[in-house]
């Protein structure tokens, strides 16, 4: 149950957010790359191109995966309806934008998320070191993601020019209309390039922000 607090401070945001596992199995992840990363030597120039990439491709990655995966709309294939976990989390996540417990990726889907990484990164790498460095950064770039959509749907007010911007395109996607506004880490750069993220005085306020597709009863 999600309360509202006069001043809810970083550390107040710290706190809760450690207690919840998703950001501890992307710590352990981290932990365990960094180790193996620095067993196996061999530091290039390359390997600075990795996080470079990684920084230039997420907010793409991100708007990519909001819109396809999360706001997967259930659909009938050969009888069965194809409606995946984070699809249905997400789901409940717009219903209920302050429930902590529904903001951070579901544990359950790092359960094969990154094992999928590891073995995306052997797969695309011509060198180990590479993919080695790839989930080191990786684990970083989710450890951002979780902790930027966390603080967003907090009490936690922004200070910073940079976080304000971050945090009012993200708040426009849930409370404004959710077909526009898909990055979470970025003020708008893949929604910018992509066409979503409009300028807000003309954008009508969904009746389903809170009710992706217009999926639950309406009473």
């Amino acid at each position: 149950m999600s309360t509202r607090r006069e001043a809810f401070t970083l550390a107040d945001a710290a706190r809760e957010f450690v207690r919840h596992p998703t950001p501890w199995m992307i710590a352990a992840t981290l932990a365990v790359a960094a180790v193996w990363r620095g067993s196996l030597g061999d530091w290039r120039p390359t390997d600075a191109l990795v996080p470079l990439g990684l920084l230039v491709a997420f907010p793409f990655v991100e708007w990519c995966i909001h819109v396809v995966i999360l706001h997967w709309r259930p659909r009938r294939f050969l009888g069965v309806t194809l409606d995946p976990l984070l699809a249905r989390k997400h789901r409940e996540h717009h219903v209920d934008p302050r429930a902590v417990g529904l903001i951070f990726i579901p544990w359950q889907a790092l359960l094969w998320v990154l094992p999928g990484a590891v073995v995306v990164a052997v797969a695309a790498f011509p060198r180990i070191e590479l993919a080695g460095t790839f989930l080191m950064s990786l684990s970083v770039f989710g450890l951002v993601y979780e902790w930027m959509h966390y603080l967003i749907h907090t009490d936690y007010k922004p200070k910073s020019k940079v976080y304000k911007a971050i945090w009012r395109n993200h708040r426009q996607h849930h409370f404004k209309n959710e077909k526009f506004w898909f990055t979470v880490t970025t003020a708008g750069t893949a929604d910018r390039v992509l066409g979503t993220g409009p300028d807000p005085r003309s954008v009508p306020s969904s009746p389903t922000a809170k009710n992706l597709h217009a999926l639950r009863p309406v009473s």
